[in-house]
């Protein structure tokens, strides 16, 4: 990692719009997400009801719908938006530069 706590993560152009990617990194999971608009976001990776990856999931506008029991998130917020989830995702900060999505795990 970075002094600054930026680490890259992926080409901008590795995710599709109204998509998400998965990123492993020190021995955690996140999930990479790329608006219609080409604004990009990351969460942890993993659902917090029951631990499954969100990279397997289906982006509809700025929600990511979990892959197995179809829980949503605002994943520009990490807020919880349908049940069975109701505990948020935590969110981390994102930036472009050079064609190269960094994100942001420093505190």
């Amino acid at each position: 990692m970075a002094e600054d706590g930026w680490i890259a993560a992926c080409g901008a152009d590795d995710i599709d719009e109204e998509d998400v990617i998965r990123f492993d990194h020190g021995g955690r999971s996140f999930a990479i997400y790329r608006t219609e608009e080409d604004r990009y976001y990351a969460t942890d990776g993993l659902c917090t009801h029951e631990q499954v990856h969100l990279a397997d999931g289906l982006v509809m506008g700025t929600i990511i719908e979990c892959p197995k029991h179809n829980g949503r998130f605002d994943f520009t917020t990490g807020a919880a938006k349908g049940a069975p989830v109701c505990v948020a995702l935590r969110t981390y900060p994102v930036k472009v530069e050079d064609g190269q999505v960094y994100l942001r795990l420093g505190s």
